[in-house]
């Protein structure tokens, strides 16, 4: 007999738990109409805190929240109003930053053409030397430098060689008589 009344509340504890979690499902899609929450079975599975099977095995909560998916398309609640107006307002703020760093932008292009036009009408009037005679020259200097240093080492060498052979004639001298 006591296996009867346990089994009972068992039962009886089960069915508390299964409709709890029901009412839970319930508040969840009552809530997420009203915040206009995107409705999907994971979604309201997720906020009622039960698993998405707990909605596939009660045909008439997955009825109601497939019916509350397909009015939240239909139908805008007013907090997707409200929510869609600030977010109208902030496509508005950022249109108008985007706007403003693309004229920054057209402003800093321009000033580089207006540069290189510049550039391109004083070398064409003739007006100071051309554009590769400047950079032709410092090479030419550069290269000139490297002449007179590989001119020197020679020189610096070739008093070695001849000091190298003073003293080679010097020493077969000793040795020769």
């Amino acid at each position: 007999m006591t296996e009867v009344v346990e089994a009972s509340a068992l039962v009886q504890a089960r069915r508390r738990d299964v409709e709890q979690r029901r009412q839970r499902v319930r508040q969840a899609l009552a809530a997420m109409h009203a915040d206009g929450s995107e409705v999907t079975i994971s979604a309201v599975a997720a906020r009622a805190r039960v698993h998405r099977s707990f909605i596939h095995r009660h045909p008439d909560l997955r009825e109601a929240v497939l019916r509350a998916a397909a009015a939240a398309v239909t139908t805008a609640s007013p907090a997707s109003t409200a929510l869609s107006h600030r977010s109208a307002l902030a496509a508005n703020a950022n249109l108008a930053q985007h706007n403003r760093r693309l004229s920054e932008h057209v402003k800093d292009l321009e000033d580089r053409l207006s540069e290189i036009l510049g550039q391109q009408v004083f070398a064409r009037s003739g007006l100071g030397a051309p554009i590769g005679t400047a950079a032709l020259q410092a090479e030419l200097e550069e290269q000139s430098q490297v002449a007179l240093d590989l001119k020197r080492a020679l020189e610096e060498r070739e008093e070695e060689l001849a000091a190298a052979r003073e003293t080679n004639r010097r020493l077969r001298k000793q040795l020769n008589p």
